[in-house]
């Protein structure tokens, strides 16, 4: 739901906060105001082309941002796909800066996107119907979806096992035909995979293998380094040199000494007993070096040998994987791979016999879900015929037309979505054939004909806001009443911002704002503001009767809220 309108510095407008609210928001002002351009502003906070000249004189830059309710979990999981968090309370805020230079950004919760990217968020909350081509029937691709939207509970289980059959044929038709699709191609492919299963068998890996090399190289390539100081310790620790005795020697003297006093005090007996067991230590400590020194080998060969073995399983690391480990996954999965290829004539059987198979189990679901789309599509086409006539389109024919026979197809009108393409004609004048919506003339005519759509379906589209301009073109008296009515009826669910003329369609209001021109300091700007109670009677009486309100025109105004309060009040109970 739409629950607030920025706009800064755009055409007349200096700057507006607008509050929207649940239900019927009926917008009005004389001829000029500025309705129009709160449209066109809303327009381009949705991704519509910027376009510079609206920036309001003197001005740098236009700002518009939309706050938005969000209560759509398919919406919200797309948002988190591409990046973007949800603010307190679920609120999304679309922000459009258009700048003097011709430059423009885009920002969904303050975060810099594409416009595209823009236009497909919007698409999920918000439709505008009249003269701007931002209404989801003028592409015949839509279509498809709003026929099913007509009878979702019934063509919902049909259209998902017609897309689990699409998926299944697709991944089977894709695995043959990267298996078999081209023999020399097949050819190719199995000498490289016997050259890479044979040049990673040949080197007989394990898996701890590298960690024991270097551990090996380290030794190896240091062993004169280790030699050398393991010596020294040794001839320190033990024999010493014509300069110096041993260590050895030197603390068995002390211990001598020791021996003499230890006597005289505890404290040097333990200093004796301690420096003993020191003594026992380095003794062993010393046998441990000689020892460790004797082993030491000084084998250039082994480190030849142990640098050639890591230079072969880096060369491997470097075309089949960062370890060892995932060197020998990779093996695996080509064994299997190889495999198939050389079973390629069994494998592409029993390919092909799956294919069949899941292609008539996909036929007969589709064909399932074209006859209940057409049986849906005559009752829409009745239903849509009755509004039009209602909305003062008398003269007006509608179709659902189905492009081709369902049981003589070719290969590619198989998709997810069913074997079915869609589009809806209409013609609005007696005589004409029927033409897609997308080629008629009057936006008037469109966004009735969206109204009639949005009357019927209602209850199914997930669309939360919709905004209708115009929708009171060429219509008056009883017919300005129904349409009024229907739209009354549609804010049960949806919320509706609507610009309108017409006291018929006023009246219906939940909330009712003004929109005026206003002329300060040699400036001409744009308000808008919520109407209390009497002012809308005013209102109302300036729609019936123009700028002369008298006391009967004030009265039919106050008569006319209190129908319209009173036909709300029985949707309630419906």
């Amino acid at each position: 739901m739409l629950l607030e309108l920025i706009i800064h510095d755009f055409a007349l407008i200096e700057k507006l906060d607008i509050h929207f609210y649940e239900g019927l928001n009926i917008l009005t002002g004389e001829t000029g105001a500025g309705k129009s351009i709160i449209i066109d502003a809303v327009n381009m906070a949705i991704g519509e082309r910027a376009d510079k000249n609206y920036i309001r004189t003197g001005s740098d830059k236009s700002v518009i941002q939309l706050i938005f309710k969000c209560n759509d979990k398919e919406l919200e999981t797309l948002l988190k796909e591409k990046g973007i968090d949800l603010l307190e309370d679920h609120t999304i805020i679309l922000t459009r800066e258009i700048y003097s230079s011709g430059r423009s950004t885009c920002r969904i919760n303050d975060r810099v996107v594409t416009v595209s990217l823009v236009k497909e968020i919007s698409k999920h909350f918000i439709d505008i119907h009249g003269q701007h081509h931002h209404q989801s029937l003028l592409y015949s691709e839509n279509h498809i979806h709003i026929l099913d939207s007509f009878d979702e509970k019934k063509t919902c289980i049909l259209k998902q096992v017609v897309s689990s059959k699409f998926q299944q044929l697709k991944y089977l038709e894709n695995k043959l035909e990267s298996l078999f699709g081209n023999k020399i191609e097949r050819e190719r492919k199995k000498d490289l995979l016997k050259f890479q299963i044979q040049e990673i068998d040949s080197c007989n890996l394990k898996i701890e293998e590298e960690t024991e090399l270097m551990t090996k190289h380290q030794l190896v390539a240091n062993s004169e380094k280790i030699f050398h100081i393991m010596s020294n310790a040794h001839e320190k620790l033990y024999k010493g040199d014509s300069l110096h005795t041993s260590i050895i020697d030197e603390v068995g003297r002390i211990l001598k000494d020791l021996e003499g006093i230890k006597d005289f005090d505890s404290k040097i007996c333990l200093i004796s007993e301690t420096l003993q067991e020191s003594l026992y230590t380095i003794e062993d400590v010393s046998r441990d070096i000689m020892s460790y020194k004797d082993q030491i080998e000084f084998d250039p060969a082994l480190l030849d040998y142990v640098e050639k073995r890591l230079d072969t399983i880096n060369n491997l690391k470097r075309k089949y994987g960062n370890d060892i480990e995932e060197i020998l996954k990779y093996r695996k999965e080509i064994g299997l791979e190889l495999e198939e290829i050389e079973n390629s004539e069994n494998i592409s059987i029993e390919l092909t016999q799956q294919i069949e198979k899941v292609k008539k189990e996909y036929m007969k679901a589709a064909i399932q879900l074209s006859e209940l789309r057409r049986s849906i599509g005559d009752r829409l086409q009745n239903k849509i015929s009755q509004e039009l006539m209602s909305l003062n389109m008398n003269k007006a024919t509608f179709q659902v037309h189905f492009i081709h026979d369902v049981h003589n197809l070719e290969k590619n009108y198989f998709h997810a979505n069913g074997i079915d393409k869609i589009e809806f004609l209409i013609s609005t004048n007696l005589g004409e054939e029927p033409k897609p919506i997308s080629k008629i003339a009057s936006g008037g005519e469109l966004s009735r004909i969206m109204l009639a759509f949005k009357t019927i379906l209602a209850k199914s589209d997930n669309i939360p806001t919709l905004i209708f301009d115009e929708i009171d073109t060429g219509i008056s008296g009883k017919t300005a009443n129904i349409v009024g009515e229907k739209l009354a009826t549609i804010s049960q669910t949806h919320q509706i911002l609507c610009i309108t003329h017409l006291p018929q369609i006023a009246l219906m209001a939940d909330h009712h704002f003004h929109i005026e021109k206003q002329t300060y300091n040699n400036m001409t700007i744009t308000n808008i503001k919520k109407l209390p109670k009497e002012e809308r009677i005013s209102e109302l009486g300036r729609l019936l009767g123009g700028t002369s309100l008298t006391d009967l025109t004030m009265k039919h105004a106050k008569e006319m809220l209190e129908i319209g309060k009173s036909f709300k009040q029985t949707l309630r109970k419906l």
